[in-house]
């Protein structure tokens, strides 16, 4: 299944202009996180902490719903979803 994803700001930077992700059929949002941690290369640490877990900071919305921490195991993505990654909101 393909699954498209919108970064922004620097999150953007270190993914790519809007990557669609291929996983297998039936994927946790767990898995979409590891395949875009290894995506990021070098930058990972923008999104990821050491263990490879979630940056608190970071907000992801499956098809315009917040997802909630506790859900990424268990939340199924399917084919053509749209993830988005938002960096932490700053202003001035």
């Amino acid at each position: 299944m393909k699954v498209q994803v919108k970064a922004f700001a620097r999150f953007r930077e270190a993914l790519g202009s809007d990557p669609v992700v291929e996983l297998p059929e039936g994927s946790a949002m767990t898995a979409l996180l590891a395949a875009l941690r290894d995506r990021a290369g070098g930058e990972e640490g923008l999104m990821f902490d050491e263990a490879g877990a979630l940056r608190t900071h970071v907000v992801l919305m499956q098809n315009g719903i917040r997802v909630k921490r506790d859900d990424l195991d268990t939340l199924v993505l399917a084919d053509g979803d749209e993830v988005a990654i938002f960096p932490p909101v700053a202003g001035g």
